[in-house]
């Protein structure tokens, strides 16, 4: 079962992400370390798409090295 969009941004929060202006259906969200990552969905409730969760994965991912 496909994790929901609410979900990932639960953890760009927790993994230190900040929420920046976007405009229209995406979010873009901002690491202290120069990090960014856009999500695209116009409601959280939304599945997350694959491609999306592994972009979120990997961008915890640089942040840690």
């Amino acid at each position: 079962m496909p994790r929901k969009l609410r979900e990932l941004i639960a953890d760009l929060r927790r993994a230190g992400f900040v929420p920046e202006p976007a405009r229209g259906s995406h979010r873009k969200f901002r690491h202290p370390k120069g990090v960014t990552l856009i999500l695209s969905g116009h409601h959280e409730g939304v599945d997350a798409h694959h491609y999306q969760e592994r972009q979120v994965r990997q961008k915890i991912q640089e942040t840690k090295s």
